[in-house]
């Protein structure tokens, strides 16, 4: 497998990785279609960056984050739930994990290992959070396995038909330990 990893012009890929995110998390035509929106806003923010996964020039996987701002919509929305647990000072000099997202096709390879880690490693804040569908899922156990907690559960987004968990984990993530 030839995987690179690298930076990635997002805004000028959205269509690419918007693929890949409408075929992991299965979104309609509809739903990329303000995703790409979402985005394209998104990569203007101050400190926005992305990167790519790709495998014989194709993407196959990328992730995006931006320094959390408590103004962010995303901030506003789960600010509560935080609150609630006493958990709201995470909002803080922390790296959003924006979207993290790998064709079903390279799944389980550590490609989004490789990409949490490799845009994190490179981060300012000393903590990152997150959120995922509040589920069981290979992704929750990803960012478990990198030190990530639940820091707020049952997390509703308007319009999301699932409930979400925020995550939060301190930079560095944790690694995997070496089997020797």
């Amino acid at each position: 497998m030839d995987l690179v990893i690298g930076p990635l012009d997002l805004a000028a890929h959205v269509d690419e990785a918007l693929a890949v995110q409408a075929v992991a998390f299965g979104l309609g035509p509809d739903e990329v279609a303000v995703r790409r929106q979402i985005v394209q806003r998104h990569m203007q923010y101050r400190g926005a960056r992305a990167l790519g996964a790709t495998v014989g020039g194709h993407l196959v996987g990328f992730v995006y984050g931006m320094p959390n701002a408590r103004t962010h919509w995303w901030s506003t929305v789960v600010e509560p739930y935080l609150r609630a647990g006493g958990h709201d000072f995470w909002l803080d000099d922390s790296f959003v994990i924006t979207e993290l997202h790998v064709h079903p096709d390279h799944q389980n390879r550590g490609i989004g290992r490789r990409l949490i880690t490799a845009i994190t490693d490179t981060a300012a804040e000393p903590r990152s959070i997150l959120s995922a569908i509040d589920t069981d899922s290979p992704a929750r156990g990803l960012y478990h396995s990198l030190g990530y907690v639940d820091l707020a559960r049952q997390v509703h987004f308007p319009s999301a038909p699932r409930p979400y968990v925020v995550m939060g984990a301190p930079l560095p993530l944790r690694r995997r330990e070496s089997r020797g």
